[in-house]
């Protein structure tokens, strides 16, 4: 039976660019500004970097479909880079290559970094219909504030929720957020707002207003793993962080095609988790995850996705966050860093980019936002 990478893979060093409207830069400096850091940080030298992956989703990016322009950036010494896509979760399949080359002895030292360049390519995150088969058919005019709406709608119809008391606690997430990125100096939005504002804003796709859904970003972050022996060689009297577990689960169409799934949370969510919990010894995440970053495209994705995780019971979430436990100051901190809605999506980075989060905080290095105690900290990325 597999073992999993439970502590056999070390993150030594981590980077991100500021995320944003770059119009200053393109790909590469964003790329060079998430390494150099990274480097700095590791203690190491590009040289000794000996594969890579390379995350990048869509190719508006202008850097083709191969790894070429990672290496090319970063003066890579001709080493092994693959590059990866998987929606959304990009930065996290990129740092999954990267662990399991290093857990597998391939390679001593990897880097993951993701990276997508969107604001001057006219991306807005709603994709203009385009003609087929699954348009046509069963997805016209599909959006992804569309799609997640009726998540809002279908939690609320299985729990027997009020929408007005589902969209108070969905306008509570996005005020934590907003006031989790003004204390970051790297996020894109770094307003504050009101509960009043989001509930008074125009409507997207309902019940999701304007101040529901996150926006899209440019900017860049990478990880740099090795083995735990290394990491405590390079940086002695350092403290280790090392990965326990990184699951990953596909959907074979399956809830979409038959009734037993009633759209109202999001089944591989529940499987990953699952899995991860048992590779890394988790009984209850609730007490023993001291923080989480999770995929907060939509204030419901976050609501329904505490429920997904194990760290609030079935249908009890709007309570949960109304009593403040996932407020940067309550028992069970998520999004300290703002989120997807606030410290932005680059889609490609995203992924790493809330790594970078925990990272800073195991290290005792937010700044602002520091979290009294972090032992273990959670990401969780969707993509699709």
């Amino acid at each position: 039976m597999a073992s999993g990478i439970r502590d056999k893979v070390a993150i030594v060093g981590m980077g991100c660019s500021r995320f944003g409207e770059r119009w200053d830069c393109g790909p590469d400096e964003l790329m060079l500004e998430a390494f150099n850091e990274a480097l700095a940080d590791a203690g190491l030298q590009g040289n000794q970097i000996q594969a890579a992956w390379f995350g990048v989703c869509l190719e508006e990016n202008n850097v083709g479909k191969t790894a070429g322009p990672l290496a090319q950036a970063l003066r890579l010494p001709r080493i092994a880079a693959t590059r990866v896509e998987n929606a959304c979760a990009t930065g996290t399949e990129a740092l999954r290559g990267a662990a399991y080359a290093v857990a597998a002895g391939a390679c001593d030292i990897a880097l993951a970094l993701g990276v997508e360049k969107l604001k001057d390519t006219g991306y807005g995150g709603l994709p203009a219909r385009t003609r087929g088969v699954a348009n046509d058919l069963w997805l016209p005019n599909a959006t992804a504030p569309g799609a997640f709406a009726q998540l809002a709608s279908a939690y609320a119809a299985r729990h027997g929720v009020a929408m007005n008391d589902l969209k108070r606690a969905m306008a509570h997430i996005s005020v934590k957020s907003h006031a989790n990125a003004a204390l970051n100096p790297k996020a894109h939005l770094r307003n504050t707002i009101t509960e009043d504002d989001v509930l008074k804003a125009m409507t997207i796709a309902a019940p999701l207003g304007l101040y529901d859904c996150c926006g899209v970003s440019d900017g860049a972050a990478c990880a740099i793993v090795t083995t735990p022996e290394i990491a405590r060689a390079l940086q002695p009297g350092r403290e280790v962080v090392t990965i326990k577990a990184l699951e990953v689960s596909v959907s074979n169409g399956e809830e979409q095609g038959f009734n037993r799934w009633d759209g109202a949370h999001i089944a591989t969510a529940r499987e990953a988790a699952a899995r991860a919990y048992a590779s890394a010894g988790i009984t209850d995440p609730r007490t023993q995850v001291h923080m989480a970053e999770v995929h907060d495209c939509f204030s419901i994705t976050e609501a329904v996705l505490m429920e997904d995780l194990g760290f609030s019971a079935p249908g009890r979430v709007i309570h949960d966050v109304l009593d403040g436990v996932f407020d940067r100051d309550g028992p069970l901190p998520v999004q300290p860093d703002g989120g997807l809605k606030c410290f932005g999506h680059p889609i490609g980075a995203s992924g790493l980019r809330m790594v970078y989060e925990i990272w800073l905080q195991l290290h005792g290095r937010a700044g602002q936002r520091q979290l009294p105690r972090v032992d273990i900290g959670l990401t969780q990325n969707l993509g699709g």
